[in-house]
């Protein structure tokens, strides 16, 4: 099995504390339905930075809004682990990549 980096871009943070709830259980229903296969719940991140190979820095046009890393057998199963991420139902988009040990 491999990891795979899943970079969320997008979504956004509910307004109300019942709608704060609602996603909260949303996204521990996925981690629990991913068991054994959830390496790293990760994180959220504030607004990004984009360092350009010149050196300048720019506001990211498409920022990282969080990640997770998970386990899987295949790009094909990673694909289909992320999919029924939460990130989805807020219009959030999913970048899968597997990771390499270096």
């Amino acid at each position: 099995m491999a990891n795979y980096l899943l970079a969320y871009h997008g979504g956004g943070m509910p307004e109300t504390p019942e709608q704060q709830a609602e996603v909260t259980a949303a996204w521990e229903a996925w981690y629990g339905a991913l068991g054994a296969s959830l390496v790293d719940g990760g994180a959220a991140t504030m607004p990004t930075q984009t360092i350009a190979a010149d050196g300048s820095v720019s506001s990211s046009t498409n920022p990282v809004s969080g990640y997770t890393v998970i386990s899987a057998d295949s790009m094909n199963d990673a694909v289909a682990k992320a999919s029924g991420c939460p990130i989805r139902d807020a219009g959030g988009s999913i970048e899968v990549g597997e990771t390499i040990q270096m």
